[in-house]
């Protein structure tokens, strides 16, 4: 079990998100107002604040959105979720993991600041199975 930490959008792909506090997720869709949304396999990004640490640690002041996640959490071992885990994300949402990591075509700000980017080797992918409201504090929990 996790806690979300942000909720993050950006109105343009390839773009640093910004944490809005909250957020509503569609079913088969993602998270509204967000660039990635749509009907495909990768909804909705999730990194860990563990992550994110990760990459302070070499010296970047980088926080929750600057890796393009839709969703921060703390507490839950993403990265080791096999691919068809159920989430329960908030009161009502669920949501499906469907990738984990990225393939990386172009580097990123990130990557060229610090040689490295953790989005690549431990950010999770969803698809959303039941739309709903999701806020920072809010609990994640494995639920399949």
């Amino acid at each position: 079990m996790g806690i979300i930490k942000a909720v993050c959008t950006s109105s343009k792909k390839g773009t640093r998100k910004k944490n809005i506090g909250e957020g509503l997720l569609i079913q088969e869709y993602g998270l509204q107002g967000d660039a990635h949304a749509g009907p495909w396999h990768r909804q909705v990004s999730l990194l860990a604040i563990e992550s994110i640490d990760k990459m302070r640690a070499l010296g970047l002041n980088v926080g929750p959105g600057d890796f393009a996640e839709n969703i921060t959490t703390e507490g839950i071992d993403l990265v080791n979720l096999p691919i068809g885990t159920r989430l329960k994300i908030g009161e009502e949402a669920v949501g499906e993991v469907t990738q984990i990591g990225k393939e990386c075509h172009t580097r990123c700000a990130i990557y060229y600041q610090a040689g490295d980017c953790v989005m690549p080797r431990e950010g999770i992918f969803i698809r959303v199975l039941t739309g709903g409201m999701v806020k920072v504090g809010d609990i994640i929990e494995v639920i399949t």
